[in-house]
């Protein structure tokens, strides 16, 4: 690495050590309030992801207005900013205080213990709703740790510093890049594995699913390691609830194997039931997903980037095979 990228390196590192060591000495009210402020200054500055988020908004909800729209955009970057408060209040966090942000009810449990009692190993199919961070965290410090799958930042100091508040209680991360024989292990094992599986991917990397009604590149790591293990898949997210003012763990139902014996087709067709299911999760708390990242970007065959002007983008949807479609329904 040459002197700039040592420079760079430096600059970050220091960076996300100040913004999470400020954040983190103030009581957690105010440190979310301060990770909200900052998802404010963000929406007004990062005027590129704002495009992309009116982009990807206009193709989710083409029947909505600009001023919905708009709102929509505002609450995701609102989010992040509470969860990045969150975050900074891991490193002192303890199981009984996450008691009084994080909230599991009587049904969430037994989906638990549901799980564990099938004595296979278990998927949480999880996306970039809500706080990410907090779901997995939470879960390792009040009921067991779990293993995931995460593509390491690209500054090695920052990524040390992140996976060390990541793993205090326990949680273990699998390197994308390493992760198929390490995952298969843990599945056959009756481990478990927690999934990001909303974004985009590279199309040797991934298949063609529906996702708010175009199609979308989408791993298919997470149906291939499914049907090898016999894994439980329960799709999970921890979204804010502002009632009660907690983060409350929304899970299952439960998302039963299609097998038809055919791999490519169960891959597709699983594939396609999985991603449906993060869809109508995002679908209920759309202020609460990750609008800024390009969902979109890859695209079949002979189609345009949906992210080059205008944003007349046609539906790819139309053109879905059979088994694809009932898949999604």
């Amino acid at each position: 690495m040459g002197k700039r990228g040592k420079a760079q390196t430096f600059l970050e590192y220091s960076a996300a050590r100040v913004v999470l060591g400020a954040l983190g000495v103030l009581p957690r009210p105010a440190a979310a309030a301060a990770g909200r402020g900052m998802g404010w200054l963000a929406y007004a500055l990062a005027g590129g992801l704002r495009r992309t988020g009116e982009v990807n908004l206009k193709l989710a909800f083409p029947e909505m207005s600009l001023a919905e729209r708009e709102q929509l955009l505002r609450g995701c970057f609102r989010s992040l900013g509470r969860m990045l408060g969150e975050f900074s209040q891991f490193p002192r966090a303890t199981p009984e205080s996450l008691r009084e942000v994080v909230e599991y009810d009587s049904e969430d449990v037994k989906l638990l213990d549901v799980a564990r009692e099938r004595g296979r190993g278990v998927i949480f199919l999880t996306s970039h709703l809500g706080a990410w961070e907090v779901l997995s965290f939470a879960h390792s410090a009040m009921y067991a740790p779990l293993s995931f799958l995460v593509r390491p930042i690209d500054n090695q100091r920052v990524e040390d510093l992140i996976e060390g508040v990541r793993t205090r209680f326990g949680n273990q991360p699998i390197a994308k890049k390493a992760a198929a024989r390490a995952a298969l292990k843990l599945l056959r094992e009756g481990g478990t594995l927690g999934i990001l599986a909303d974004l985009n991917t590279q199309r040797q990397e991934g298949v063609f699913v529906p996702f708010f009604g175009h199609l979308a590149c989408t791993t298919s790591s997470v149906a291939v390691l499914a049907l090898r293990t016999d894994a439980t898949v329960i799709p999970a997210c921890a979204v804010w609830d502002e009632p009660s003012s907690k983060f409350v763990f929304r899970g299952g139902p439960v998302l039963e194997l299609i097998r038809t014996g055919d791999q490519a087709q169960d891959v597709l067709l699983n594939t396609a039931q999985f991603t449906a299911a993060l869809e109508r999760q995002i679908r209920a708390y759309p202020d609460q997903w990750l609008w800024i990242h390009k969902r979109w970007r890859t695209r079949p065959e002979g189609e345009p980037d949906v992210y080059g002007r205008p944003l007349n983008v046609p539906s790819s949807s139309t053109n879905l095979p059979k088994a694809t479609k009932s898949a999604a329904s």
